[in-house]
């Protein structure tokens, strides 16, 4: 981080979230998600697999109240920036940034109520419903095999179960399993 961006940059929401979602990048570029789980390597499916992660952690800091929502705005602001970063590296010029990055917090933010709405729907009945949101999300309507989709819906749990046990700082300071 640069020192104007240091000086300029508020902390009125607490610790940055730059670990956490370091450590959420981290956990979506694991390969056994794009080779067991099927999940498309390509800019796209990495996006989509970044945004299933960060929703999962932003699911789980919901339950924290005003330091969960304080924690979940730093995180969103780590994603946008990421993102940013990721478009002008990809050669997308700087009138039509801001129009991307638009759809995709919009799409993390459509991500974010079907996976919250599905895994609430998965204790009540019968347990397909975050699969079949993956389906709709991740893998964009396509359908890379039962296997694979319960493998990485497997694999998200394990990581919503890591990050439940987590208080937030431990989180902030990139601890998500």
């Amino acid at each position: 981080m640069s020192f104007l961006t240091s000086l300029f940059k508020s902390n009125r929401f607490g610790a940055d979230a730059d670990a956490l979602y370091a450590a959420i990048v981290a956990a979506a570029r694991r390969p056994a998600w794009y080779r067991e789980g099927r999940v498309p390597d390509t800019m796209d499916g990495r996006f989509d697999m970044v945004a299933a992660v960060t929703a999962i952690a932003l699911i789980r800091l919901e339950r924290d109240g005003a330091v969960g929502n304080a924690a979940a705005t730093r995180l969103t602001e780590a994603f946008v920036d990421d993102m940013d970063g990721q478009l002008r590296e990809a050669g997308v010029g700087d009138v039509v940034v801001g129009k991307h990055i638009g759809k995709m917090v919009s799409a993390l933010g459509g991500r974010l109520t079907a996976y919250r709405e599905a895994l609430a729907a998965d204790g009540t009945e019968g347990g397909n419903a975050f699969e079949d949101a993956l389906r709709r999300n991740l893998y964009r309507g396509e359908d890379p095999g039962a296997e694979a989709v319960a493998y990485v819906a497997a694999g998200l749990r394990r990581v919503e179960a890591g990050m439940a046990v987590q208080l937030v700082p431990a989180l902030l300071e990139g601890h998500i399993a």
